[in-house]
């Protein structure tokens, strides 16, 4: 069985995730999402409008998802491919390079972001108005 994980907060959940999550699952056979907690996010001084229990929810209600965990620190990916078994680590191109560290241990593809949709352009059309 090949196995995918990929990271991110997953707030607002939006088509541009969806073409995400269904990429990374057509890459192997089980995908695994690690979501931001809401301790990490304050971290990265990061607010999300869904906490992580909810986030964790919704994600775990879509089909290309098999499993989700949290992500907890920027340090666990090395521990989270060697402890899942992982083939391929899966991440969005604007984090082009920011995790080739990972190609001793598994493929890195960064997918091609779904144009005209991202969180912080709901967020900023929401707060216009």
């Amino acid at each position: 069985m090949k196995k995918v994980i990929t990271y991110g907060t997953f707030d607002l959940l939006h088509w541009g995730h969806i073409n995400l999550l269904r990429r990374a699952k057509e890459m192997g056979d089980y995908l695994i999402v690690a979501i931001s907690t809401d301790e990490f996010n304050r971290l990265k001084h990061k607010e999300a409008y869904h906490a992580y229990e909810q986030r964790k929810l919704i994600l775990e209600a879509i089909r290309y998802v098999d499993e989700v965990i949290p992500e907890e620190t920027w340090d666990q990916k090395i521990e989270d491919v060697q402890k899942y078994d992982i083939d391929t680590f899966v991440m969005g191109d604007d984090w082009a390079g920011e995790f080739d560290f990972l190609k001793p241990y598994c493929e890195v593809v960064y997918l091609g972001r779904t144009e005209g949709i991202s969180t912080s352009l709901i967020k900023n059309e929401l707060g216009g108005k």
